[in-house]
């Protein structure tokens, strides 16, 4: 096995090694070929990074003397790379665990880390795994196309948008209690636009308040055909930082609401940690009113802001939503364990309901409802789906879990 270089191309998965321990980084080269990896290795990260792949996996040792890892993940930032990692270490696990917290947080995707030294099993499974993995993960968008401020505004004049519909989930009644409206854009020459590609743009161009106000009265009468259809549920919407700081926002959402004969309890807005604490303030002003009015508000992705505690004592929610990146990995990561437990325990001190997001497969479900989650959203239950489409579900829901309790 030979160090990196320009010539080593193959038609194979491609797995690079970082790592200054030449017979550490020779060895996992050598099972990663023997698993049909394109497998190379490098000793000097400057080196490695003068010849940055476009993309592929690396496998990234924390501890190097001329540059560490920690250094590499900043540099790979700032390029925007590609690449997803494997992160391996001997040193003490709390650092590696934090690496890999570091990496996703500028949105580096980190596939696992190792603790060395790795157990050559443990290497080949991943490296099947992930195999598996890669062609679904790295198939190119269709639809990740550029967008302007011309055309989004177009989009919301013209009624472009539409929503998608996640159901929550009771977990001891196994009742759907609500749905999660998930915006998307039904571009008339680009097909569904998916709200990544068009919501960071909306709100640097100060269209946000504009597109919030078009979800929600798209969700406002949807819950109104929907109340017609004898469903009557709560409906979640997301809303901006500008959206709370709108000092007439809980005037406007009332007027809504009741000129489409919809109680102000079947819509409950969903306010992430750091818009709360752009101005703390004038949000409190607001988010009481609207509570006053009636609303329900929910603190989304909680555990992932910088003064969680803060707001939940200042603000009156009502429903705190264990973010997704904790729940998804709780089964395997102790500390997601520890976050989401101490989720769960404090929301209910404080008088919340508890909703999980992420909620992937049956063991989540299971350990989530053991440890006292009132309600679950996710792909076990269901994934977002058309409007016209929930009802279907919830039938087909109904009878599956009277099929259930029959057995």
């Amino acid at each position: 096995m030979t160090p990196m270089n320009e010539n080593n191309m193959a038609q194979k998965p491609e797995l690079f090694i970082l790592d200054d321990d030449r017979q550490h980084a020779e060895l996992l080269a050598e099972l990663a070929s023997e698993a049909g990896w394109n497998a190379t290795f490098e000793q000097s990260a400057s080196a490695f990074l003068a010849n940055l792949p476009g993309s592929g996996v690396l496998v990234l040792d924390l501890i190097m003397p001329e540059m560490d890892g920690i250094e590499v993940i900043r540099e790979l930032a700032e390029r925007q790379s590609q690449l997803k990692i494997i992160l391996i270490s001997g040193f003490d696990y709390r650092v590696l665990h934090s690496a890999k917290q570091l990496a996703e947080a500028h949105n580096i995707t980190v596939l696992d880390s190792l603790t060395k030294p790795i157990a050559i099993g443990d290497f080949m499974q991943l490296l099947k795994d992930i195999e598996q993995l890669i062609p679904q993960a790295e198939t190119p968008s269709l639809d990740r196309l550029p967008i302007n401020i011309e055309e989004l505004s177009r989009a919301i004049r013209e009624h472009q948008l539409l929503l998608h519909y996640q159901p929550q989930i009771d977990m001891n009644t196994r009742a759907m209690t609500g749905v999660e409206a998930l915006v998307r854009w039904r571009h008339p020459d680009k097909g569904l636009i998916y709200p990544d590609q068009f919501i960071d743009l909306a709100e640097n161009t100060g269209l946000i308040a504009e597109l919030t106000s078009e979800v929600i009265s798209i969700a406002i009468e949807q819950s109104k055909q929907w109340k017609q259809q004898g469903i009557d549920t709560v409906i979640s919407v997301n809303v901006s930082a500008s959206n709370i700081l709108s000092l007439t926002l809980p005037e406007q959402l009332i007027e809504l609401t009741s000129e489409n004969a919809i109680a102000a309890n079947r819509l409950t807005l969903e306010i992430t940690e750091s818009a709360v604490m752009q101005k703390l303030t004038s949000s409190l002003d607001v988010l009481n009113r609207l509570r006053m009015k009636g609303f329900s508000l929910s603190i989304d992705d909680f555990g992932t802001g910088y003064s969680s505690l803060s707001q939940l004592y200042q603000a009156p929610f009502t429903e705190l939503k264990i973010d997704q990146n904790f729940v998804m990995r709780m089964m395997q990561d102790k500390e997601a364990m520890v976050i989401v437990k101490i989720c769960i325990m404090l929301g209910h001190m404080m008088g919340m309901k508890l909703v999980a997001e992420g909620v992937e497969d049956e063991a989540i479900w299971q350990q989530l409802r053991e440890l006292g989650c009132d309600i679950a959203q996710g792909y076990f239950m269901a994934r977002p789906m058309p409007a016209d489409v929930l009802k279907g579900w919830l039938d087909e829901w109904h009878s599956r879990e009277r099929h259930d309790a029959a057995d």
